[in-house]
C-alpha cells in the first residue's frame, strides 16, 4: 500500500461506537504502525457522549488492547497515535454542536478532511446538512458511508438523494468492506494482469460461477436489527452482488475509479430479473433452527431475545443469477450465503468445463475432474487451481487424479502481514481513490434487482424452509444446482 499524500483529519462519527473501537481505530492504528499516516493526520472522534480527549484516549487504548492484542507491546506506535487522537461531543441531530468542530480547526491548513459516518443511515442525511451549513462540505472534504443504504430502492434513493444535496458525487465513499480484502483485489490481478486466464474467461470455457459466504455466528442479540433486514439485504445486496460485478465485468480501459465501476454497472444492468414465478425456481430462503456448531448445542432463530414467531425474515438465502450478455450467456452464477452454517468461510469458485475429449481411456480415467480456480477471501487468503496430474510411478500408467496448485498469500510473501480490508479503505479514502466504492448507479442497479426478488416472496404465504445450524442450508439450496446437472463445490 502506498501511503497517503498529505495529512488530513479524520473524523468519526460514532467514533465511540463498536464499528469504530472493532474496526475503524485498529485499522487507523495499524496504518501508523506501518508508516502510512502523514505525520500531522489527526483522528477526531464525534459522538454525543461527553468526554474528554484523555478519556477518549483511554477507551481506544483499551479497545486496541482487546482488538490489537499486538499494541500492548508495541511502545514506538501507540505515544505516536495517541497524540493524533481528540474528541468532540456532538449530537448529529443538533445542527449547533457543529460549530464545535471549529474548536478543533478541522480542516485548517488547507488540509483533506474525511467524515466518517458510523451511525445509522437514518442521520447520513441529516449529519451531511449540518455539516454544509457549517462550511465543512468543501472539494477536499470527504464523507464515507458505511452499509446498510436503506433496505430497498426508494429508501436507498432518500439517503443518497438527501447525502448528494450536500455533497458531490466525486466526494461521496459507499463502503463495502470486502471490497478490501487482498483475495478480492487478487482478482482483478488473475484477470488483467496475466494473459493465462482472461482468454479463458467466457462462456466458452467456464461452466459455472459459485459465491459462497458462510457464517457459523447467528443473530448474535441483534434480533430487533436483524429481522428488519434478513440475508439478502444485509448480503446479497452488496457483499455478493459486488464479488459477482467483479468476477463478471468486462476489462476496463484503465485501473482508475470510474473505469472500474463504469463496468460493473454494465454487469448490474445485464442481470436478469428475478420476479414472480422466477423466484420460487431460482432461489431458495431459509431460516437456521436449534443445532449443533463445533460440538456445541446453538439456539434457533426463534430461540433468541426479542425473536417474533411470526417473523418471515430469511437468515439463509441461494440464488442462480444469471447475466444477459456475450461474455456471460448460458453460465450460471450460484449465490450462497447464511447464518449457523457448518463453516466460516467466503470462496469465489470458477467451475471450467469439462474437456471435449478424453485420450485416456482407463478405467479410472473416465471421471476426469475438471479444472477449477478457487478465490478464498476468508478465513485464510489463498487461491488455488485444481488441475489434472499423472500419478508417479513407472507401474502406475497413465493414471491421473486431481492436484491442487496453491497460492498462500502469506506464505508466498514471506508471512508478510496481510493488512485488514478497512486499512486499505481508509487509505484508499484518504488518497481520494474511489475505485474499491460503490457510485450511486452502482447501488440503485443493485437494489432495483434485489427488490424484484423481495417484491416475489412477499406475493406469497410460503415461510423460509427450516434448516438445522450446523448444516449448509435448506435441502432445496442442495438441488438448486442439481436441477441444473450441477453441483455445489464442497459436494
Amino acid at each position: 500500500m502506498k501511503a497517503s499524500l498529505k495529512a488530513c483529519d479524520v473524523v468519526i462519527f460514532g467514533g465511540g461506537g463498536d464499528l469504530a473501537m472493532r474496526k475503524l481505530l485498529p485499522a487507523l492504528y495499524h496504518l501508523d504502525q506501518d508508516g502510512l499516516l502523514a505525520k500531522n493526520t489527526r483522528i477526531i472522534g464525534a459522538s454525543r457522549r461527553d468526554m474528554s480527549a484523555q478519556d477518549y484516549q483511554d477507551k481506544v487504548r483499551e479497545a486496541l488492547n482487546e482488538f490489537v492484542p499486538a499494541s500492548v507491546g508495541d511502545e514506538n506506535t501507540w505515544p505516536r497515535f495517541k497524540e493524533r487522537l481528540s474528541y468532540v461531543s456532538v449530537d448529529a441531530q443538533e445542527e449547533s454542536d457543529f460549530a464545535r468542530f471549529n474548536d478543533h480547526n478541522v480542516g485548517d491548513d488547507e488540509k483533506d478532511v474525511v467524515f466518517y459516518l458510523a451511525t445509522s443511515p437514518d442521520l447520513f442525511g441529516s449529519i451531511c446538512s449540518s455539516l454544509a451549513n457549517h462550511g465543512l462540505n468543501q472539494e477536499r472534504m470527504r464523507v464515507v458511508l458505511e452499509k446498510p443504504l436503506g433496505r430497498d430502492l426508494i429508501s436507498s434513493r432518500a439517503i443518497n438523494d438527501e447525502v448528494t444535496q450536500n455533497f458531490g458525487e466525486k466526494q461521496i465513499f459507499r463502503i463495502d468492506h470486502y471490497l478490501g480484502k487482498e483475495t478480492v483485489q487478487n482478482l482483478l490481478a488473475i484477470r488483467f494482469g496475466n494473459t493465462l486466464f482472461e482468454p479463458l474467461w467466457d462462456s466458452a470455457h467456464i461452466d459455472n460461477v459459485q459465491i459462497t459466504v458462510s457464517e457459523t455466528v447467528g443473530v448474535e442479540g441483534r434480533w430487533g436489527y436483524y429481522d428488519k433486514a434478513g440475508a439478502l439485504r444485509d448480503m446479497v445486496q452488496n457483499h455478493l452482488v459486488q464479488l459477482l460485478c467483479l468476477v463478471a465485468m468486462e476489462p476496463p480501459g484503465r485501473n482508475d475509479a470510474d473505469s472500474v465501476r463504469d463496468e460493473k454497472i454494465k454487469v448490474l444492468k445485464a442481470l436478469r430479473p428475478i420476479e414472480g414465478a422466477n423466484a420460487y425456481t431460482k432461489t431458495v430462503r431459509g431460516q437456521y433452527a436449534k443445532g449443533m456448531i463445533n460440538g456445541k448445542d446453538v439456539k434457533g432463530y426463534f430461540d433468541e431475545e426479542g425473536s417474533n414467531l411470526e417473523s418471515r425474515t430469511e437468515t439463509f438465502v441461494a440464488l442462480r443469477a444469471d447475466i444477459d450478455n456475450w461474455r456471460w450467456a448460458g453460465v450460471p452464477f450460484y449465490l450462497r450465503t447464511g447464518k449457523r452454517l457448518g463453516q466460516r468461510y467466503s470462496e469465489i469458485v470458477i467451475q471450467y468445463k469439462s474437456i471435449p475429449h478424453s485420450i485416456f481411456n482407463d478405467e479410472s480415467n473416465r471421471q476426469l475432474q475438471r479444472n477449477q480456480l478457487i478465490i478464498r477471501l476468508q478465513p485464510e487468503e489463498k487461491i488455488s487451481l485444481t488441475v489434472m496430474n499423472k500419478v508417479p510411478g513407472a507401474g502406475e500408467g497413465m493414471n491421473l487424479q486431481p492436484v491442487d496448485l496453491n497460492l498462500s498469500l502469506s506464505e508466498a510473501f514471506n508471512n508478510k502481514r496481510s493488512p485488514e480490508a478497512y486499512e486499505r479503505l481508509l487509505l484508499d479514502v484518504m488518497r481520494d481513490d474511489a475505485t474499491l466504492f460503490m457510485r450511486y448507479d452502482e447501488v440503485e442497479a443493485a437494489w432495483k434487482w434485489v427488490d424484484g426478488i423481495m417484491a416475489a416472496w412477499s406475493q406469497t404465504s410460503e415461510r423460509p424452509k427450516e434448516y438445522a445450524s450446523g448444516s449448509w442450508g435448506p435441502a432445496a439450496s442442495m438441488a438448486l444446482p442439481i436441477k441444473d446437472g450441477r453441483n455445489w463445490h464442497d459436494y
